[in-house]
């Protein structure tokens, strides 16, 4: 195995600390990893008034709002047209009949947030009316609909920079004196982990995802180094999840799980929550992984070691002093088993005896010392455990 870092887990904290303490954006929200759910990934532009209510509904019916996921986010499609007089941006009157607020009104009675979209250009990527000039008055008008959740997309910018475009939008929204939670989605233009902290609850590090595995490796691939610039009030994004869209398997939806949320990611729901099967909304709700992505520790997990079989450990130290560890089978042909040495990999001194917690089975194992070997893996699976040392 290659051992990415023999730096102990102490003295990480200390650089991630140096690198975003106080640079964080301080509008009170995102203190953990945003949880919801958003249209695009699945619906695409085919999004209208009663496929939110109805997926509303189902969110609660289904237990994803009991599991934390509490954000409803429209994506593109759902603006029209701008007034020539007052600026103010419309929706499209065929898809949303009711308007916006009534439509907000409706998704806060299920007691969850209401999410829209917009783009940092003249328009949006499906062409509809972008913000860029009128940043006041639809920050204006999002808080007159009660809209708690924006994501601010990147097309059509005439070349100018996100550094300059998405600051006049996050101060727009503070104005208007309602908690909006700000996500960026500039698709990692510009190294935005070194800048964004300060602008967003969190910002895309990736170009968008595919319901495929080459896809979704890819993203957590490029999210991965990014570690230190993450914590409690902004989040790296590698995009939103694909669990339950139909073209992953069982064990790879499991992994793309485990891996957003060691990553400290959003887990914004993408598929049809009317269709989830059994595995889905079991993946979607293990609560002792949902746990990882929201201890109030805040750290970013990442990959510790790696090995030429396409063996990967992943970690990250929790609040209660245990370690979540991801043991990754990458290999897409071979069942193999995967170590993480204690020592090594965790930075805990030679000897240190622990019990380990299986995750995804929510089952206790033997206690083991100085190191643990997984069960064979199946290629593009997982296991997800929680290690605490016996003192």
């Amino acid at each position: 195995m290659n051992r990415m870092s023999t730096v102990p887990f102490a003295v990480l904290s200390v650089i991630a600390l140096a690198v975003t303490g106080g640079q964080c954006l301080d509008n009170g929200l995102g203190l953990k990893p945003q949880m919801g759910w958003n249209s695009w990934n699945h619906f695409h532009c085919g999004i209208n008034e009663q496929l939110i209510k109805d997926t509303a509904d189902r969110m609660v019916s289904t237990g994803l709002l009991a599991a934390g996921y509490v954000y409803l986010n429209l994506d593109d499609c759902w603006a029209k047209t701008r007034d020539n007089t007052t600026h103010v941006v419309a929706p499209d009157p065929v898809a949303f009949p009711s308007g916006m607020k009534a439509l907000g009104d409706y998704v806060h009675s299920k007691g969850l947030k209401f999410g829209v979209y917009s783009d940092s250009g003249s328009k949006t990527c499906a062409g509809r009316p972008g913000s860029l000039g009128y940043e006041d008055i639809d920050a204006k008008t999002y808080a007159e609909w009660g809209v708690d959740y924006l994501k601010f997309d990147n097309c059509n910018s005439g070349g100018s920079k996100p550094e300059v475009r998405y600051p006049v939008m996050r101060d727009a929204l503070n104005k208007t004196g309602r908690p909006i939670f700000f996500s960026m989605c500039e698709w990692g233009v510009d190294n935005p982990a070194t800048w964004a902290p300060k602008v967003g609850n969190s910002w895309r590090t990736t170009g968008d995802i595919s319901d495929n595995w080459k896809s979704m490796i890819s993203r957590a691939d490029q999210n991965e180094p990014l570690y230190p610039y993450a914590g409690p009030g902004g989040w790296n994004d590698p995009d939103m999840l694909e669990v339950g869209n139909g073209h992953m398997t069982t064990a790879e939806d499991t992994t793309h799980f485990s891996l957003w949320a060691l990553m400290k990611a959003p887990l914004l729901v993408g598929c049809d929550v009317s269709k989830m099967s059994p595995e889905t909304v079991s993946i979607l709700t293990n609560k002792e992984v949902i746990e990882v992505s929201q201890d109030e520790l805040g750290k970013q997990g990442h990959r510790v070691s790696n090995s030429s079989t396409l063996q990967e450990v992943w970690a990250i130290p929790m609040s209660d002093e245990s370690m979540a560890v991801v043991l990754l089978n990458r290999n897409g042909n071979e069942t193999q088993t995967v170590t993480v040495d204690f020592h090594a990999d965790l930075g805990w001194p030679a000897g240190t005896k622990a019990t380990p917690r299986d995750l995804w089975k929510q089952k206790d194992l033997e206690a083991v010392t100085d190191k643990y070997t997984s069960a064979a893996l199946e290629p593009h699976s997982v296991e997800m455990l929680r290690f605490h040392a016996q003192h």
